[in-house]
């Protein structure tokens, strides 16, 4: 019987062992899309205990709590720091499979120093522990990122933010990791929203360009395009429920356009048209700047209408969206490449079932020179898990280039979640292993595994985001 969480935690072979400690092991972080406070990074946020780190706003967590039932009091509500904290470490202590239960456990070993295990009989004093480690002055948010070997985060940002909190950060020689913005324009998309009209006000008053057509919109997200380039931007992210293509004519946009001004309800067909020109206009803009444009699809948001009402979105209440028509997303990727405008794509679905499906539709557009071109992304929310990145890097691997793969991502609002990158370090090494403890790949090219280890961890994501980075 192994030892729980071991040095050799998840790798089951030698060669598995090798490729991790070896290779994987100590590469650095490189965090292309995360949601995490530029602000906290600015302003080098402390901590005042372990519950503001771990439990605010970590809708992972929040899930699984109401999974046992848990009131909404020690979750959300108006309870104690201290009281949420026990009552997560309840719940965890029973959490048999989740990977809420490695990973928690990684984070404590490598920022708080506990080797034990958290359940309800040690809560208490695990919450003492990591708030006396909270105390030091290198527990801050920075030393945190620093500790973690990050050397780039991308966060998320909308058209009309003013990236104050980059400039400040970029400002300060005394902290070497870049902090750069990533486009997420999914305010201006989501035309079928209450609040979209006046958002459409405020993206006028930022831009400077008075927005009363399609085109003018798409002139006011160019000035704010250009103006993210100039903070060192080359990332974009759309969240989608699918990428439906229905072709339109200018005027046929125009008239959506002025129809949902004026405060009009909108057909699902009439959506659907905007969604795509829209889309296609975000898509050209992309490839003329050499951008990178991620997609992510096939999640049903805020199912718990109550609940919706009461916490607002990213609250724990979305689900798999079970249907998405991939044969629209070829034509779309079509389009963008009919006009020689499809620019580097990572496509993430919440959906496992289209994994193959992403696979084969995004090799009929990788064309050279550039390595894995159109990329499936690493198992995403619910399918970041043992058996999703096991899956994602199977799928990957059948269809396609793994070698390519740009690897994993945090996606995460906590600055202690970059253990998760250990995490599908050592899941990809043991994969890579099982290749060669099966007679599938040849163990005199161990070496070459283990520079592919290395890529994935770290290095094809330097080359290509074609960030100002050394690779190692």
């Amino acid at each position: 019987m192994k030892k729980f969480m071991d040095a050799d935690f998840l790798l089951q072979s030698e060669s598995a062992k090798k490729l991790y400690h070896d290779y994987a092991e100590n590469m650095p972080i490189l965090d292309y899309h995360c949601h995490i406070s530029p602000r906290e990074i600015a302003e080098d946020r402390h901590f005042d205990n372990i519950t503001q780190v771990w439990l605010g706003g970590d809708h992972y967590k929040w899930r699984l709590m109401r999974a046992f039932g848990v009131d909404e009091k020690y979750i959300t509500g108006e309870a104690s720091d201290k009281e949420k904290f026990v009552m997560f470490a309840k719940c965890l202590g029973k959490a048999v499979g989740n990977p809420l239960y490695h990973w928690a456990h990684l984070e404590l070993r490598k920022y708080f120093g506990y080797n034990g295990i958290l359940n309800e009989s040690t809560a208490e004093e695990v919450y003492d522990i990591c708030n006396k480690v909270l105390q030091s002055p290198d527990m801050s948010v920075r030393k945190l990122i620093k500790m973690s070997d990050v050397t780039l985060i991308c966060t998320t940002d909308d058209p009309v933010d003013t990236l104050e909190w980059h400039d400040k950060i970029a400002a300060d020689e005394t902290f070497d990791v870049q902090v750069l913005p990533a486009w997420r324009p999914d305010k201006a998309k989501n035309i079928i929203k209450p609040e979209f009209v006046s958002y459409i006000g405020t993206l006028s008053e930022v831009s400077g360009v008075k927005i009363d057509s399609f085109k003018s919109l798409k002139e006011a997200l160019r000035v704010r395009l250009d103006y993210f380039a100039s903070k060192g931007c080359n990332v974009t992210d759309h969240a989608l429920e699918y990428v439906m293509y229905k072709p339109a004519t200018d005027d046929e946009v125009e008239a959506i356009f002025a129809k949902r001004l004026r405060g009009e309800t909108l057909t699902n067909e009439e959506y659907l048209k905007y969604q795509t020109a829209f889309m296609l206009f975000e898509g050209e803009e992309i490839a003329k700047r050499g951008w990178v444009m991620q997609l992510h699809f096939g999640c049903k948001r805020d199912n718990n209408s109550p609940m919706f009402e009461k916490l607002g979105p990213d609250t724990g209440f979305d689900t798999i969206d079970a249907y998405y028509p991939m044969g629209e997303l070829a034509d779309f990727l079509n389009a963008l490449h009919s006009k020689n405008s499809l620019p580097k794509t990572i496509l993430y679905s919440l959906n496992p079932n289209d994994d193959k499906i992403i696979n084969t539709t995004l090799n009929a557009f990788n064309e050279g020179p550039t390595v894995a071109k159109i990329q499936q992304g690493s198992a995403w929310w619910f399918n970041d898990t043992k058996q999703g990145m096991e899956r994602q890097l199977a799928f990957v691997a059948e269809s396609g280039n793994l070698s390519g793969f740009v690897g994993m991502l945090t996606d995460s609002r906590s600055f202690t979640s970059y253990t998760r990158h250990d995490y599908f370090r050592r899941i990809l090494c043991n994969y890579l292993g099982s290749l060669v403890e099966n007679g599938e790949y040849p163990e005199e090219n161990l070496d070459i595994l283990g520079e592919i280890a290395k890529d994935i961890s770290y290095n094809n994501a330097v080359r290509y985001f074609k960030f100002s980075l050394e690779t190692r």
